[in-house]
């Protein structure tokens, strides 16, 4: 049915909403009917202007919304009862016919004289189907959160436009819920009332301040029960409501105790801090943004732990002014097996979790399962309650499991995240939602997760799986989001490649975009990587700095609705991206220049991500070391960050901390004797840039893939190349004798042409990771230090090593692993096309009884393997 478009009454509403149609029913929820008046007299004049006949019903004990409109006022009692105050609605209806305005009070004000929120719902529901038949323009208003989930939930199906309405610091805000069959690409955002056009509020920081601090409860809770899980929020919720109120009172405390345990888990350390840091209001903000009940899991813990001490925090820096507001919403770690249980998947995810191991053919099958699940309406409700609260904002879906991100097990990159661009439709919107869900619960039962727990011990844990969700930071340019930068800092520096730095300040990885080039090894791409000691200080020469930087940035691509990566060049070719100057140098023939602004709107000039000009200016650099000195001192132990960053017209950075954890740092080795009688022969490699120190003896299998053989294979054999080193990794026969790994390039990385693609899965029981840098090759390993794949290399006590057999410190052996016998065939045949890349070299088939040793010095980097005749 085509509808004829009418106005509102304000013009910046007609543009927001795409016009009235004839047939539209509109519910106003509102904080009082103040709000409610303003549009509903916008909409009197509008109808007095085109001669269409106003009708207000008039039913509440409120202050009259419509006086002196010229509208046609009809007083009804509502206790007469349902039957007879519909009859009495329905009867006007029918007597002014198609066309007809029409303005209701607050219908919040029936529950007083019907005592039951299902007949308001029931009224609405029989009511507004034939006001839209009749082809007319109605309003409702209702109070926000006054009102059981169930009945918003069907008076939100049947009407056509919901919109929300509330104040925040004298400011208005519109935010449309729903509007049906019309869509813009800022239709669902909250909008700045003024004077002039309603202004879209584009920048994360800004709708974050808004709708965190506009609207007090962002969840519809459904109904209280007795359990614990209820009664004990109830209980400290009504205690802060007394005029006798005492955060330190000994109920109180003991009700804080608890609710802090259902919350945030019982880790003696994690709920140190939190007895520490969390206030009551802390606890029952989480519990208003809890999506059904259990913990929020280990990364969202850190994320809000992290901001508490922050905020806590006394000292020239105020992070109250600099940390973007919180933002985020959790679901909490029993919908898990919730989900597990209604979809039959439950026996499932414990027959994997038991057997620690599963292929990456058999995961795909499992999460096209898990792909199939679905929700139950109450967790379904819930899970719209918050997309109605983002609107049309970018939002990321975040594993957080209980033993995630702990004190203990990191866990870095095992689980999934899945960006949600969050454009269409608010049904489209919840099926990405729905989908990114389902993802994140499948990816408990990942190959590299299962191999994890099982490295651990961890497999007969209790690990289920919680999830947080947050408002992507970042503001929109062309049709992309994303934020100006990103990066993870460590508040130690394992990578000191100068004297001169102070391992004790940290380590920075930066990127422009999306964090995710900060955390793993995407392509022939590098983050910014500095030290906070000397931020200038590269560990690259300046003529190596153009191809030691970043290239792509990833980002998210609102016309398309997906996850995408750009050209840098590309995304800023037209040079007006904001505050571009303080992120690029400009490459002038041999040199770069950071100090010349004007330069970067040049199209001729060729720009450089270097993040110079910003480093150059001292605050972020000041703020990171202030940030990590801080949670350090709090958690008592070294950690691990990642955070967004957004500039303002000065280039003043604001922060928001989306992750923290503690950091996992290679285990101290006293003393590593570096051997000096080691004849050359019987070397097989040397290194000066060991990431870690320690020994590994008993050596007696190499497992090499020839960097100028991967160069020339082709892309078949590169994909196979993977699997064949998680088979040989999980083999009990090499097990029995440390196993070392030496290949090009770079170990872990999505590109093929820059090394093995590999998972924790296949590399965690290698004892040494020799990344093989050839210069005619084209393999420059990127020092790994910050990803998650150095994550997993730490925590599983692997002994990381870049070489350079061209540079003059550096050694490798060709002479030895060319003529060594390749055992690869036997001991997997099905692989044995493979043995012209790959060679696995059994020392006892040199000489019986021969091993190989690793000596790495964490001092001197130093790094020696060696061929030893005594195990």
């Amino acid at each position: 049915m085509d509808f004829a478009t009418v106005s509102s009454g304000i013009r910046s509403l007609d543009e927001v909403l795409q016009g009235l149609r004839l047939g539209d029913n509109v519910v106003w929820q509102v904080d009082s009917i103040g709000q409610y008046q303003f549009f509903a007299e916008a909409l009197a004049r509008a109808a007095n202007a085109s001669g269409t006949p106003i009708i207000y019903l008039h039913f509440a004990a409120h202050e009259p919304v419509l006086e002196d409109g010229g509208a046609i006022v009809y007083d009804i009692d509502p206790g007469l009862g349902f039957d007879a105050f519909t009859n009495s609605v329905h009867r006007i209806i029918e007597r002014y016919g198609v066309g007809a305005y029409y303005v209701f009070d607050n219908l919040s004000a029936l529950v007083s004289s019907w005592a039951t929120d299902e007949l308001v719902s029931n009224f609405f529901q029989v009511t507004c189907p034939y006001l839209r038949e009749l082809e007319t323009v109605a309003y409702f208003a209702l109070f926000r959160h006054q009102h059981d989930p169930r009945a918003v939930a069907r008076i939100r199906d049947t009407t056509q436009l919901l919109l929300d309405v509330f104040h925040l610091q004298e400011q208005r805000y519109l935010h449309p819920i729903k509007v049906w069959d019309r869509y813009t690409s800022t239709m669902f955002m909250p909008h700045l009332i003024s004077e002039g056009p309603w202004i879209p509020l584009f920048h994360s920081g800004d709708a974050a301040l808004v709708c965190a601090h506009g609207r007090e409860k962002p969840l519809q809770q459904a109904g209280f029960s007795q359990a614990p899980w209820d009664s004990v929020y109830h209980q400290l919720f009504q205690s802060t409501l007394q005029a006798d109120y005492h955060e330190d009172s000994p109920d109180v405390q003991v009700l804080k105790y608890e609710l802090t345990r259902m919350l945030i888990g019982s880790h003696p350390k994690m709920a140190e801090l939190a007895d520490t840091y969390l206030t009551v209001q802390c606890l029952l903000d989480i519990r208003d943004r809890l999506i059904g009940s259990g913990q929020i899991g280990g990364k969202a813990a850190g994320m809000v732990m992290a901001r508490r001490i922050l905020l806590a925090t006394t000292g020239e820096i105020r992070f109250g002014d600099i940390l973007e507001d919180h933002d985020s919403f959790y679901i909490g770690s029993n919908v898990f097996y919730g989900f597990l249980v209604q979809n039959k998947l439950f026996r499932l995810k414990n027959q994997l979790s038991r057997a620690g191991q599963i292929s990456k053919e058999e995961f795909v099958q499992v999460e096209q399962e898990f792909l199939a699940g679905s929700f139950t309406p109450e967790i379904l409700s819930q899970l719209q309650s918050m997309l109605d609260y983002f609107g049309q904002a970018p939002i990321i879906v975040r594993s957080s499991s209980l033993l995630e991100d702990s004190f203990g097990n990191a866990f870095a990159g095992k689980y999934r995240s899945e960006f949600c661009p969050n454009q269409g439709s608010p049904e489209t919107r919840l099926a990405n939602l729905i989908r990114a869900i389902k993802l994140v619960y499948a990816s408990t039962l990942n190959p590299n997760a299962l191999a994890y727990r099982r490295q651990r011990s961890l497999s007969d844990r209790d690990e289920q799986m919680a999830i947080l969700v947050q408002r992507v930071s970042g503001t929109p340019y062309k049709h992309y989001f994303f934020p100006c930068a990103a990066g993870v800092g460590f508040s130690r520096n394992l990578f000191s490649w100068s004297p001169r730095i102070d391992a004790k300040k940290g380590l920075v990885r930066l990127v422009f975009g999306l964090g995710t080039r900060a955390v793993d090894r995407v392509g022939d791409d590098f983050p910014r990587m500095f030290a906070l000691s000397h931020p200038l200080l590269r560990p690259e020469s300046s003529d190596k700095v153009h191809h030691y930087s970043q290239h792509q940035v990833d980002v998210l691509d609102l016309k398309n609705n997906e996850f995408c990566t750009v050209p840098f060049h590309q995304l800023v070719a037209e040079r007006d991206y904001p505050g571009l100057a303080n992120l690029v140098s400009v490459f002038r023939e041999d040199y770069l220049d950071d100090h010349v602004p004007w330069l970067v709107r040049n199209r001729e000039e060729k720009l450089l991500l270097t993040f110079n000009p910003l480093i150059a200016k001292k605050q972020l650099v000041t703020l990171l070391d202030s940030m990590l000195a801080n949670l350090e001192k709090a958690y008592g132990l070294p950690v691990d960050t990642e955070f967004t960053v957004a500039l303002n017209e000065k280039a003043e950075p604001r922060i928001n901390l989306v992750q923290c954890r503690p950091m996992w740092l290679p285990k101290h080795v006293v003393d590593v004797t570096m051997p000096t009688d080691i004849s050359q022969e019987d070397v097989l490699f040397r290194s000066d840039q060991a990431l870690r120190g320690g020994v590994v003896s008993d050596i007696r299998y190499l497992l090499y893939i020839d960097p100028h053989k991967y160069q020339k294979a082709s892309r078949a054999v590169k994909q196979a190349l993977g699997p064949i080193v998680g088979r040989i990794n999980s083999s009990k026969l090499l097990q029995q004798g440390n196993l070392v790994l030496l290949g090009p390039g770079r170990w872990g990385s999505s590109n093929l042409d820059l090394g093995v693609n590999v998972g924790y899965a296949d590399i965690n029981n290698v004892s040494v990771l020799v990344e093989i840098a050839r210069v005619e090759g084209g393999h420059r390993p990127e020092v790994s230090y910050g990803t998650h794949f150095f994550q997993d290399l730490v925590e599983a006590q692997i002994i990381y090593l870049p070489l350079y057999p061209d540079a003059s410190q550096h050694y490798f052996n060709e002479v030895l692993f060319a003529k060594a016998a390749n055992h690869l065939g036997a001991v997997l045949p099905e692989y044995k096309e493979y043995q012209h890349v790959v060679t696995l070299v059994d020392l006892f088939s040199i000489r019986s009884g021969m091993y190989a040793n690793v000596a790495a010095d964490p001092i001197s980097r130093i790094a020696l393997a060696f061929l030893n005749t005594s195990p």
